[in-house]
């Protein structure tokens, strides 16, 4: 019976690959000479209110149109440029600013020389980062997660890292992927930035909080509104750099690196499919004004043309955190307590962003009453 069930396996799996050696010499011989040359959508019929359409979607009660968000891609990078010049100046570098990330991406000093010496320092990042919960939390999820590296299959045309759910009911640990393909393209001074986002206190955090709702229903459980997930998730490399895991200025330029990523990316997706813009126009911002390295920046320019309108829920959902926990902290001064207000903005799993502001502004009147009526009883 083995021995049978080994044969209609192997049958079944070459059967499976040559369904799929059919499929790409459709898609490579057939197909490809005919696509069209433009790279987003804004060429097509229609282009640009799909685009819309997928914007209003992915950053689900922003309210930003796509010329909106462009805009503010634009101020953000200037913004963020002059935080990175000032970091630059604070290490002494003499030269532009084109020459500095030249030497960020060619100097070894910066990067690992091994994959194990690369997945090494993600597990120390991340019992740091561990560590620091504490103190931005009241509540912390019972699931925990693991580091491990990307599959070798798939590493060439993979991002640089991510979380991949896990599940507490079956009790399988959530597990941060990073890629150690290509290792002159891994920057050491990123990865303190990159394990925020993608474990603690950025998905696996959050992720895990509203996979163990118990009053929640299964649906609500495992909802991912985007510009709430991943604003989440860039703002947590803003946690991070309060915890102080970034211990030098190579490590706080480089999550401002990767904020400039995210604003790229507001200026880039738009241009892509709203403005009509070049793959190398694309490509120009992140070249221009971030540390990222080359084949992180073609690999993501990628993403954004296969995926109109995802890119932008990053920087517009953490924009919105950072209002509403500003909110709070101007309307309950001393008494404004950031475990308090983290754990209420996770309270419910992910929401679409105006859900969130009302949430937060409840929060916030609930904050005062309780005050009050602390008060009242002193008095």
């Amino acid at each position: 019976v083995a021995e049978r069930l080994k044969a209609e396996g192997l049958t079944a799996t070459r059967r499976a690959m040559d369904a799929y050696l059919d499929a790409w010499r459709f898609l490579e011989i057939e197909y490809k000479p005919y696509l069209r040359q433009g790279a987003g959508i804004a060429g097509l019929e229609n282009g640009q209110s799909v685009y819309a359409a997928m914007v209003e979607y992915h950053t689900a009660g922003a309210g930003y149109s796509p010329v909106e968000i462009h805009q503010l891609g634009l101020s953000e990078v200037a913004r963020i440029r002059s935080e990175m010049e000032a970091i630059i100046a604070e290490i002494g570098f003499e030269g532009s600013f084109e020459e500095f990330l030249t030497h960020l991406r060619t100097d070894p000093k910066f990067y690992a020389q091994s994959a194990d010496e690369l997945m090494a320092a993600a597990e120390e990042i991340s019992s740091r980062l561990r560590a620091s919960l504490p103190d931005y939390f009241g509540n912390l999820p019972e699931l925990e997660f693991e580091v491990q590296p990307v599959p070798d299959a798939i590493a060439p045309g993979y991002t640089t890292g991510r979380y991949v759910s896990g599940d507490p009911e079956e009790g399988r640990l959530g597990i941060y992927l990073v890629n150690t393909y290509a290792l002159d393209q891994r920057p050491l001074y990123e990865l303190p930035a990159l394990s925020a986002h993608e474990a603690v206190p950025g998905h696996h955090l959050q992720i895990a909080l509203a996979q163990e709702m118990s009053d929640q229903p299964k649906f609500r459980q495992d909802y991912y509104a985007t510009a709430f997930g991943e604003g989440w998730g860039l703002y947590a490399e803003r946690i991070a750099g309060e915890a102080g895991i970034y211990r030098t200025p190579y490590e706080r330029f480089g999550a401002l690196s990767y904020e400039m990523w995210r604003a790229c990316r507001l200026v880039a997706d738009t241009g892509l499919h709203w403005y009509g813009w070049t793959r190398s126009a694309a490509e120009a911002c992140f070249i221009e004004n971030s540390a990222l390295a080359p084949l992180n920046i073609q690999t993501e320019v990628t993403r954004y043309i296969g995926w109109p309108g995802q890119a932008v829920a990053y920087k517009v959902g953490e924009l919105k955190i950072r209002e509403l926990r500003a909110r709070a902290e101007a309307s309950l001064g001393d008494s404004f307590d950031v475990r308090e207000f983290h754990d209420a903005l996770l309270a419910e799993g992910a929401v679409p962003l105006d859900v969130m502001e009302a949430r937060i502004d409840d929060w916030i009147a609930a904050q005062h009453s309780t005050a009050s009526n602390t008060d009242t009883l002193a008095d």
